[in-house]
């Protein structure tokens, strides 16, 4: 639009920081409730509210230069700019209410691991071979509340402390090249005899991006940093994949973690899995389907058994039993997933679906989920919960985090911080319960 030959530069200055203060308050709107929740706008809103939820604080401060940016150009000295001023005023007392929302993720935390776990949370409670065995693993239960350090909040995305565990990289664990390969995450000081407990990580990316060095590196560091081993694992990608190619290489790793994880001082025998939105759903069906022949072709004999699954925002049902899935999602699985329709293939489909297999044998769950995630409805989460609560025999944990959007732990923040530390209780309260000690 060309400049109006009437405006003076201050009100030129003016109405430019009005229209930059609408947006900025569009965007922390959108952050503190999306301004769409499905479909392709739902899609649209994900990003900004994913990084201005988790990132508020950094907000803040790039909007108080571009503001200090307007005020040297004399935005201040026109009636656009003192309005956009006031607007910006407001979008920064909503941002330092997101930010003090996400601190609260640790009482959340707690009250999930309690309502889950119990008194197993605090004691580890039974069936153990002694009580001198439950005394030594009680007391390796972290109690200590996880510490908001300032400068891990402030490098943010831009941190590069998560990569200081990877001591083994890029291993085939299968023949399909890059895409079966696994990284081995672990303290370098941890003994080949440790017998230390190992958690599985299935990355993300709707089934058709990512890879093992790209999610949550803040979980595995600080896993690994506790005394575990940690193993990343890429699998095969769709369109170039066709399901079940994407489990098969899920439990494929899992095969190769029971069978070489003790020469990394790992023990085979207390195996757990996690993942995000994809993986989630991954992390998830591997952990229900233990040993299942459809999913291990050639391999059938090998044991794929987790004790404990800890899937954050996943995907629990591919046909939307109860309305509680994303419509919008059952096109891009049929064309570039299943590269089949729904209707031809029911079977396949239902299958495929993490809420096919609840049963009975599940093993401990914590599921993590964000109120605000528009990528993956939160109601299916909910729904997966209660149907896990109603048949397992083993404990549910869950965890709903208001005001967080899908992928809310990829960097450091509170929510991050906090989940890192609820995922080790919880995992930690599980290995009490089953009696597994380590040589660390």
């Amino acid at each position: 639009m060309p400049r109006r030959p009437d405006l003076t530069p201050a009100e030129r200055a003016g109405r430019a920081f009005l229209a930059a203060s609408v947006i900025g308050a569009l965007n922390t709107a959108n952050a503190r409730q999306p301004l769409k929740r499905t479909g392709r706008g739902g899609l649209f809103a994900f990003f900004p509210g994913w990084l201005t939820s988790e990132a508020p604080l950094h907000a803040i401060f790039w909007q108080v230069l571009a503001t200090l940016g307007f005020a040297r150009r004399g935005a201040f000295r026109s009636r656009r700019g003192l309005v956009g001023l006031v607007v910006s005023l407001g979008s920064w007392t909503v941002l330092t209410q997101i930010w003090k929302q996400s601190k609260g993720a640790g009482q959340i935390f707690d009250a999930a691991l309690r309502e889950g776990l119990g008194d197993e949370l605090d004691a580890g409670s039974s069936p153990m071979s002694s009580e001198d065995d439950v005394e030594a693993v009680a007391h390796r239960l972290p109690a200590e509340p996880m510490v908001l350090s300032p400068r891990r909040l402030i490098s943010g995305p831009a941190s590069m402390r998560h990569r200081r565990y990877q001591t083994n990289r890029s291993i085939s664990y299968g023949g399909a090249g890059r895409r079966n390969q696994l990284d081995i995450w672990k303290r370098p000081d941890l003994p080949a005899t440790a017998k230390a407990p190992v958690l599985v990580q299935v990355h993300g990316g709707g089934w058709v991006i990512g890879n093992k060095e790209q999610q949550a590196l803040p979980l595995l560091t600080h896993m690994a940093e506790s005394g575990w081993v940690c193993v990343s694992i890429n699998y095969r990608l769709s369109p170039k994949a066709t399901w079940p190619d994407h489990i098969v290489d899920v439990k494929r790793a899992l095969a190769w973690v029971k069978a070489n994880i003790a020469e990394y001082g790992g023990d085979p025998d207390f195996v757990c899995i996690t993942g995000g939105s994809a993986g989630g759903h991954l992390s998830s069906l591997a952990a229900l389907s233990p040993n299942e022949p459809e999913f291990q072709p050639g391999f059938e004999e090998a044991d794929t058994s987790v004790r404990a699954a800890v899937p954050f925002y996943g995907v629990y049902d591919m046909i939307n039993r109860d309305g509680t899935g994303s419509a919008d999602m059952e096109g891009m699985l049929a064309k570039v997933v299943f590269k089949s329709k729904r209707r031809d293939a029911p079977s396949v489909w239902e299958q495929a679906s993490t809420m096919s297999w609840v049963g009975p044998h599940a093993p401990p769950f914590f599921v993590i989920h964000g109120a605000n995630d528009t990528l993956v409805p939160v109601e299916q989460a909910r729904s997966f919960v209660s149907m896990l609560r109603a048949e397992s025999k083993h404990p549910v944990a869950y965890a709903e985090l208001p005001g967080t959007q899908h992928a809310f732990e990829v960097f450091d923040s509170p929510r991050t911080i906090y989940s890192t530390g609820a995922v080790h209780r919880f995992l930690e309260a599980v290995r009490v319960r089953e009696g597994h000690t380590t040589n660390v």
